[in-house]
């Protein structure tokens, strides 16, 4: 992706922001000046962009489980999310404003120790492609941040620079041409953030699906369609039951279900719905219901969905309907509906199809679930 030429600027530099990235940091803290900065506000402090760099993470940490750093090693972002998360309950969509307005106030101490760990490296280090070669020694990232500052602030022609030292309360000051750039590309920029950091999360999180559609709460969904459907394969069959409680169907405001949630899959493929009671759907949430106990119950109820497709003309109607809304993977499509399956062989494929997703859920943190009946 190409970035928009200056004649007065070094896009080149610019350009290799995120090169040699090993943590999320840079992404986040870019993202955060990016949309900070405007005609009046070209100064900020450490905690107002930490603050907009948690808010970012939120929706993609708590909702989808997303690892921000490498296996196996603390990322302190993922981790100040997590632990606001958990100890204040904040909801997933929680709005932004809201965050923010805690991050603000709040006095907890490890929060404020997560923020100060946060500001160690990543403001000094974002611009180290504008450096000038051998001007700031080895040793100088280490030692007194002062010293660094002064040394980075000799430098010329960089996106920002240092204002006041003074932990979280340190400011940085963007420059004016610069300023002017950001504000001006805004959306290219974010985009092109937005894409490195997607590829970055493909690489920490392999066996995800979906990344791109995680970064950032979504717009309303419309699954109508598939309401629509399967109450009409309940109204040919009206034996049909529910996979979770063996609830009859037939006389129920149905609601669509996600098997594995769509928390972590982030599409509406039909493979992975079907219909089940406002209360028991209500009940499981964003849980990962126990496979042992209800997949056979699904791949039943799913093929007695494809068997009527082939016998009634209404419902081979309506999947038709449906089908380029939420069928979208023409390989799976081709695999899974195509004519002539017995019920072993159409469970055959609906496993190999599943599983690997259901298995990559449980892997990220998703909590199995077992239905537990009202009396």
């Amino acid at each position: 992706m190409q970035l928009p030429y200056s004649d007065e600027l070094n896009i080149g530099f610019l350009n290799r922001l995120f090169d040699n990235t090993s943590n999320c940091y840079k992404f986040f803290w870019f993202q955060a000046i990016l949309r900070r900065v405007d005609r009046e506000h070209h100064i900020f402090t450490f905690e107002e962009l930490i603050d907009e760099m948690i808010a970012d993470a939120w929706y993609m940490v708590t909702e989808y489980h997303l690892r921000l750093g490498p296996l196996g090693i603390t990322d302190n972002l993922e981790e100040v999310v997590k632990y606001i998360h958990e100890k204040y309950g904040f909801l997933s969509s929680e709005k932004r404003e809201k965050i923010l307005d805690f991050l603000q106030k709040t006095n907890d101490r490890k929060i404020t120790k997560y923020k100060s760990d946060l500001t160690l490296n990543v403001p000094y280090r974002l611009q180290a492609p504008f450096y000038l070669e051998n001007t700031i020694e080895r040793g100088m990232w280490y030692g007194p941040k002062q010293k660094l500052i002064d040394e980075i602030n000799r430098q010329e022609r960089l996106m920002y620079y240092f204002s006041l030292a003074g932990g979280l309360g340190t400011m940085i000051e963007v420059d004016d041409l610069w300023a002017e750039y950001l504000i001006k590309h805004r959306e290219i920029l974010k985009g092109w953030t937005q894409f490195k950091l997607i590829k970055y999360l493909q690489n920490k999180n392999p066996n995800v699906p979906g990344i791109a559609d995680k970064l950032e709460a979504p717009a309303a969904r419309d699954i109508n369609r598939v309401r629509k459907y399967w109450e009409l394969v309940i109204q040919t069959d009206p034996s049909l039951k529910d996979i979770y409680g063996g609830v009859s169907l037939a006389d129920e405001a149905i609601s669509v279900d996600h098997f594995v949630p769509w928390q972590y899959v982030a599409h509406d493929e039909l493979w992975n719905l079907h219909p089940t009671t406002r209360s028991i759907n209500s009940s499981k949430n964003n849980s990962l219901p126990s496979w042992r106990l209800y997949f056979n119950a699904l791949g039943e109820l799913e093929y007695r969905a494809y068997e009527l497709k082939t016998q009634n003309e209404r419902v081979a109607q309506e999947f038709k309907k449906i089908a380029p809304y939420h069928l979208n993977n023409q390989e799976i499509r081709n695999q899974l509906y195509a004519e002539g399956l017995d019920r072993a062989a159409f469970q055959e494929r609906l496993e190999h199809v599943i599983r690997p997703v259901y298995e990559s859920a449980r892997t990220q943190g998703f909590k199995e679930w077992v239905y537990e009946k009202r009396s």
